[in-house]
C-alpha cells in the first residue's frame, strides 16, 4: 500500500523536505495558505519593477545542488547561479567605504587601507570562524543533537571534542571589541548576529561562524534572482511527483493515538501516514494542534528581530552602489536597545539596500534600479507601526542622503511596504519574528524545538522557528535533518525475538 506524506507550508524548508520524501517513496502533498510557493523567499512585481521580498544573499548553494543530484539530475540543467566578486559594499556617514571582496586577501587589504587594522588580523578572525564551523557543522547544522544516538556517530565525537572552542562564554561583540579595536571593523563583524535575527551585544562569539559562510566559502546569487530558488525546486519537486495545494489553509493536525493520523483542511479529513511542519512553530501548537501544550522553552527566550522593509522602484540608476549595500547607523548599540528593550525603530538605523537588477537587468525598467530598503525592527507587540513607519521612511531617505549624497525621494516611481504586522500576516511567523527565538544567550540553539515530535509520532518540523535556525542554508538543513529520521516508504522495522 503506498505510503502517504504531508507538508504544512511551502517555505524552502517544506519544498525541501517534499523533494526528500519524494525520493523516499512517499507520496507527497504540500499545502499552502499562500497562493504562490516560497513562504518568506517571495517575489512582488509593482509596473515594470520586480522585487525578492525575502532573504536577498545565497551561501551554501551546494545545499540546493544537492537537492537536485539526490533525484539523479544534473543542478546546472535547472539552477543557475554565479560567484559574487564582492559580497556586499558598506558605507558610514563620513565618507569610509569599504567593499567586500570575495577574494579574502583583497578584502583584508582594503580593510587596512580605509580603517588602519592590520591584514593578519583578519585573516585570523576568519580562520577563527573557519574553525568555528568544522566544530559546529556536524553537530549543531546538519545533526539532530535533540538525540543522544546522533551524538554517538563518529563525526559528532570528532566536532564535540572541541567544543571548548565554541567561544561561548563571551559575546560576539566583546570578541570583536578585542579582536580589532577599531569601531568600523567590530561594527562590520557585529552585524553578523542580524543574520538570525539578534543583538551582538548579547549574542555568543559562536555566532562568529555566520562570517565564514560569507567570506570564506563565498557569497552567490541565481541567475534568474532569488525567487527562481523557489521556482527551480518546485518544478523538482513536481517532477518527483509532489503536489502543491495552495490557497489552501489547514486547520488542524489530527492526531490519535499518540500519532499523526492526517490533516483537516477545508473542513475534510486527509489521512497521512507522517506530517511535516514548515510554519512558525508557536503557530502550529496554538492553531493546529489542539489540547497540546506549547513547549515552555519556546516562550522563554527573547523573539528574533522582524524587519520594515521598502520596495522602491526608483527611475534612475545610481552605480556607487553594488547588489548588497549597508549603510551603518552612528550608534548601534543604541540601535539595537531600541530593537530589544524599548521595542521601537531608531532614528538613525542601519540601512541594508539590495539591487538585484544590478545582477538581474529584466527587474527594472532600463534605466532604472529596483531598491529593496530594509531596517531591522523589533516584534510586534501593538506599536503604532503606521507612525512609525512615516517618521522612518523620513529617517531611511535622510540617512542615503548623508551616507550616498544621494536625494532619493524624487527619484521614487513604485512603493510597496511590509512591516512586522504584515510579515505575520502573510507569513504566519509570530509577532513578524523572522527567525523565532533569537539567539540572545549561551543557550539559545538549545531552546529551538526539534525536527521532530517526542510526544507523537510521525510529526517533523522545518523551517526557520525550529533546529537549526533561519536563512535559506539553515533551512535547507532542517530538511535535511528530518531525512535523517524518516524510514523508506513501505519500510517495514524487523521483528525482534520476542515478537
Amino acid at each position: 500500500m503506498e505510503q502517504s506524506s504531508a507538508v504544512i507550508g511551502s517555505g524552502i524548508g517544506g519544498i525541501a523536505s517534499a523533494i526528500r520524501l519524494a525520493v523516499k517513496g512517499y507520496k507527497v502533498s504540500v499545502f499552502e495558505q499562500s497562493h504562490a510557493p516560497g513562504g518568506k523567499l517571495s517575489q512582488l512585481r509593482l509596473g515594470g519593477f520586480r522585487f525578492d521580498t525575502g532573504p536577498s544573499l545565497f551561501t551554501l548553494p551546494q545545499l540546493v545542488d544537492e537537492l537536485f543530484l539526490l533525484c539523479g539530475e544534473e543542478p546546472r540543467e535547472h539552477f543557475r547561479y554565479a560567484a559574487l566578486d564582492t559580497s556586499c559594499i558598506y558605507f558610514w556617514e563620513d565618507g569610509t567605504r569599504i567593499r567586500a571582496w570575495k577574494d579574502t586577501e583583497a578584502f583584508s587589504k582594503e580593510v587596512e587601507e580605509r580603517t588602519g587594522v592590520p591584514e593578519e588580523k583578519l585573516r585570523g578572525h576568519l580562520d577563527k570562524s573557519r574553525e568555528l564551523y568544522r566544530i559546529t557543522a556536524d553537530v549543531f547544522l546538519f545533526n539532530s543533537f535533540h538525540k543522544p544516538s546522533r551524538l554517538l556517530r563518529p563525526p559528532a565525537w570528532k566536532a564535540l571534542t572541541g567544543l571548548h572552542r565554541l567561544d561561548a562564554l563571551t559575546t560576539m561583540h566583546r570578541r570583536n571589541q578585542k579582536r580589532f579595536g577599531h569601531p568600523k571593523v567590530v561594527q562590520l563583524f557585529d552585524r553578523y548576529a542580524t543574520y538570525n535575527g539578534s543583538n551582538p551585544y548579547r549574542t555568543p562569539a559562536t555566532l562568529n561562524v555566520i562570517a565564514h559562510l560569507e567570506h570564506n566559502m563565498g557569497a552567490w546569487f541565481p541567475e534568474k534572482g532569488m525567487y527562481s530558488i523557489v521556482e527551480s525546486l518546485v518544478a523538482l519537486a513536481r517532477r518527483q511527483g509532489v503536489a502543491f495545494i495552495f490557497n489552501s489553509p489547514v486547520e488542524e493536525v489530527v492526531l490519535r493515538h499518540g500519532r499523526v493520523a492526517g490533516l483537516r483542511e477545508g473542513g475534510r479529513f486527509h489521512p497521512f501516514d507522517r506530517v511535516v511542519s514548515d510554519i512558525d512553530i508557536v503557530r502550529l501548537y496554538r492553531d493546529l494542534l489542539p489540547g497540546t501544550v506549547l513547549p515552555k522553552k519556546q516562550t522563554r527566550g527573547e523573539r528574533s528581530t522582524s524587519a520594515l522593509i521598502f520596495y522602491w522602484g526608483v527611475d534612475r540608476d545610481f552605480r556607487e552602489l553594488g547588489l548588497h549595500n549597508i549603510l551603518f547607523s552612528n550608534d548601534y548599540e543604541r540601535e539595537f536597545r531600541h530593537l530589544f528593550e524599548t521595542k521601537t525603530l531608531p532614528d538613525d538605523p542601519t540601512v541594508y539596500v539590495f539591487i538585484s537588477s544590478r545582477q538581474v537587468p529584466g527587474d527594472a525598467p532600463a534605466g532604472c534600479s529596483n531598491w529593496y530598503v530594509m531596517i531591522n525592527a523589533p516584534e510586534n507587540v501593538g506599536q503604532d507601526w503606521d507612525g512609525l513607519i512615516d517618521r522612518t521612511r523620513t529617517d531611511i531617505l535622510e540617512k542615503i542622503r548623508r551616507c550616498l549624497n544621494i536625494d532619493l525621494g524624487p527619484h521614487i516611481v513604485q512603493e510597496a511596504v511590509a512591516d512586522p504586522r504584515t510579515i505575520e500576516r502573510d507569513t504566519g511567523s509570530y509577532r513578524g519574528s523572522l527567525y523565532g527565538l533569537s539567539s540572545n544567550d549561551r543557550f539559545a540553539a538549545f531552546n529551538r524545538h526539534a525536527n521532530f515530535s517526542r510526544k507523537f509520532k510521525n510529526l517533523y518540523f522545518a523551517g526557520g522557528s525550529v533546529h537549526p535556525g533561519g536563512g535559506i542554508p539553515l533551512c535547507l538543513a532542517s530538511a535535511k535533518i528530518i531525512d535523517q529520521e524518516i524510514p523508506p516508504a513501505n519500510h517495514q522495522k524487523p521483528l525482534t525475538n520476542n515478537q
